[in-house]
């Protein structure tokens, strides 16, 4: 036979094995809800960043202009503007917002933000790197604190990213902008008395790439790209208009005519004419004009208008005189060297009137 086992002995095992097991388990668990909360930590602030951020914010405004939804980007807390924060930035209180619009949007990709940095007062910088019609670009928003949904945080610009293009368009009246038609009697604070020379304020949302060109019948230019990088900014944009060679060929066609005309009055001084013959005798017979050398016409844009530089042409004049000293009658044939300028103005039908004019004939 055997001895048993002490009495007790068993138990005292068993119970120092459940409360190990019992430790590990509650290590585990431990250990568990630690993940769990640092999963829910890193849940919500990845959440927070992608949603909730100052750059969250940023990035949404900026998806809007690159998806060309111009209203909802516009419609974002601290991006439209009053005559009195234009006023405050130095900038003209005056001004259209024809441009804040999907068609006067160009191409905007590869948005990537590269830094938030907080600052005092609460406002936070925000730069984005971005690729605005073929051009790499950097714009920097300043975004602050407007106040909570639930427990999310909600931000406005402090800042409006809106810019303003001062734009100088000589030589026309329509100008496009991204392809965009704009008169200029549509967008200027003095309507159809537009001053042809002033400049002309236009809002633009930032970041943007804005090309402005010409293209009608009379004028063209290859145009301009103007980068807006910078929120809150003047940018002066001045473009000059050149005629196109349909347009020359027609100015030039209509001045022979004109001094074609001119031509056939038998006057000394033809009427409303650049040229003419003064004699102190009697004539005795009809002077015969002819044009024997047209003017070579160029023209130059003039505010909305144009202007036909000095150009030389020779007339031909053929009478007879006869000298109230002694009677005697002589046949003049003379050619005559005059100078011709002009102006053009183009109507609001896209017709053009020509004014020529000239001084005294040399």
């Amino acid at each position: 036979m055997t001895d048993a086992a002490p009495a007790g002995t068993g138990e005292a095992s068993v119970s120092r094995s459940a409360r190990s097991r019992l430790r590990t388990d509650m290590i585990l668990l431990g250990i568990v809800g630690l993940v769990l909360i640092a999963a829910i930590a890193a849940g919500a602030a990845a959440m927070y960043r992608i949603f909730y951020s100052p750059s969250a914010f940023v990035e949404r405004y900026v998806g809007l202009l690159a998806d060309g939804r111009a209203a909802e980007a516009l419609a974002i807390p601290g991006v439209a503007v009053d005559s009195a924060e234009l006023d405050a930035a130095g900038l003209s209180p005056d001004v259209s917002d024809a441009l804040l619009r999907r068609a006067a949007l160009a191409e905007l990709t590869d948005i990537r933000v590269v830094s938030e940095q907080p600052r005092d007062g609460g406002v936070v910088d925000v730069t984005v790197t971005y690729i605005a019609g073929g051009y790499e670009g950097t714009t920097t928003f300043e975004v602050e604190r407007e106040g909570t949904v639930g427990v999310a945080p909600t931000w406005r610009f402090a800042e409006s990213p809106l810019a303003l293009i001062e734009l100088e368009v000589s030589g026309s009246m329509v100008f496009e902008v991204n392809g965009f038609s704009v008169d200029k009697r549509q967008v200027s604070p003095d309507g159809v008395d537009a001053d042809p020379r002033a400049p002309v304020p236009l809002l633009v949302f930032s970041p943007g790439l804005y090309s402005v060109s010409v293209d009608t019948a009379i004028s063209s230019t290859p145009g301009v790209a103007v980068l807006s990088d910078l929120p809150l900014t003047r940018i002066p944009v001045s473009i000059i208009a050149q005629p196109t060679d349909e347009f020359l060929g027609v100015v030039q066609q209509r001045m022979e005519e004109f001094l074609t005309r001119c031509a056939t009055q038998q006057v000394l001084q033809p009427t409303a004419c650049p040229f003419g013959f003064p004699v102190e005798d009697r004539i005795t017979s009809l002077p015969k004009w002819s044009i024997i050398e047209q003017p070579s016409v160029t023209v130059e844009s003039d505010g909305a208008g144009w202007r036909i530089p000095p150009a030389q042409a020779v007339a031909h004049i053929e009478v007879d005189v006869q000298s109230l000293f002694d009677g005697t009658i002589t046949h003049v044939v003379e050619d005559v060297p005059f100078i011709v300028t002009g102006r053009i103005t183009v109507l609001p039908d896209g017709t053009a009137s020509i004014l020529v004019t000239g001084p005294d004939t040399q």
